[in-house]
């Protein structure tokens, strides 16, 4: 009888041991297992729906800190090719998600987005169209910028030549010249006016057709890769997608 308690309980021993070894790893991807900085190089145009998105990955895992830094894609690109700490990379076309050659990890596209005129409240400059840019003072993206190079696609298939009164490296500046006055339109992304009361959007004719791609990678040794990946999962799975589609992006 000894024998036999012995060997029922040395069994449930070895099937516990059993069980447990059999328990699967941990998700590389939940809270517990990301720790550390990760940090996020992104397009001028996604601050206000990366702002949401970082905040919302934060409270998914506690122990992660993002750190955002909101530039015009070829200054970010130019910047992370030269060894700028950069963990995740998120570039308004894929144009300048190229430039950062073998440093990009499989980038994929997340969120797509068309052009608009920004126009001060009330429309001072009564701009109706892209022509009506050749006429009042305008403020553009310079060319090597995302917003820039679809500006100068958009506005030659209307025809319509625009000497602007500067040249800025992204959507924020451009818009802030338009709020300040300096100027009386500019051409930026739909997303940019998305609830915004000091400045007005006009559609232009052809918008549709000259749509910005937006790619996000994980940055080739990267600095913390687990939470860079776990960051790039996040935008492109459901809840970044509604975050991205509240903030008037379009699907990719």
């Amino acid at each position: 009888m000894r024998r036999l308690r012995f060997a029922l309980a040395l069994g449930v021993v070895l099937s516990l041991t059993a069980c447990a070894s059999a328990e699967p790893p941990a998700d590389e991807h939940s809270g517990d297992a990301l720790s550390g900085t990760v940090q996020v190089y992104a397009a001028a145009s996604l601050q206000r729906a990366f702002d949401e998105i970082s905040a919302a990955f934060e409270a998914a895992h506690p122990a992660v800190d993002v750190v955002t830094v909101y530039d015009g894609s070829s200054t970010l690109a130019t910047q992370i090719a030269q060894g700028a700490p950069a963990d995740v990379f998120a570039s308004a076309d894929e144009k300048n998600m190229e430039r950062i050659g073998d440093l990009a990890a499989e980038p994929l596209v997340f969120a797509a987005n068309t052009l608009v005129i920004a126009v001060p409240s009330g429309n001072p400059g009564e701009v109706a169209g892209l022509a009506d840019l050749a006429r009042v003072p305008t403020v553009l993206c310079a060319a090597e910028v995302p917003c820039g190079s679809a500006s100068a696609t958009l506005l030659a298939r209307a025809g319509v030549s625009v000497t602007p009164v500067s040249q800025e490296q992204n959507v924020t500046a451009v818009l802030a010249k338009v709020e300040a006055g300096d100027a009386r339109a500019g051409l930026v992304y739909a997303t940019d006016i998305a609830g915004r009361d000091d400045v007005e959007a006009v559609v232009p004719e052809g918008a549709d057709a000259v749509v910005n791609r937006y790619p996000i990678t994980t940055v080739r040794d990267a600095g913390n890769p687990a939470a860079a990946g776990a960051f790039t999962d996040f935008v492109l799975s459901p809840a970044g997608q509604r975050i991205l589609a509240d903030a008037r992006f379009r699907a990719p």
